[in-house]
């Protein structure tokens, strides 16, 4: 794997009879918009609300279908205080605090704000 993936769920989707977002994937996609030049760096997979989500399933399996996630590549360090998971040989971030503070370190970007 050459590009850490991202997983994301998209901006809009129907669910529980209403118009809804994820409010962590909108955070992530929203850190990605101020600083595109991350964007260009990732392989972003935009999955279903529903699950399974075959995608995630094949890396992480049954598991670890929370979106957003980033996983990471081989030899790719997260820095500082960022919880690093694994599952399957893959290394993972798996909430968007996480990746913020991987985005601060990998690509200076502020530090999310404790």
């Amino acid at each position: 794997m050459t590009k850490n993936i991202l997983f994301l769920l998209p901006p809009a989707f129907e669910d529980n009879g209403q118009t809804e977002m994820c409010l962590e994937s909108m955070t992530v996609a929203g850190i990605l918009s101020a600083f595109p030049a991350i964007g260009e760096t990732l392989e972003i997979r935009y999955q279903p609300i529903a699950k399974p989500r075959p995608d995630m399933t094949a890396l992480l399996g049954l598991e670890n279908q929370n979106c957003p996630t980033l996983v990471l590549s081989d030899g790719v360090e997260a820095g500082p205080g960022v919880h690093v998971q694994a599952a399957c040989d893959v290394r993972f971030l798996d909430n968007a605090r996480d990746i913020a503070k991987y985005f601060a370190h990998r690509y200076g970007t502020p530090f999310p704000r404790a």
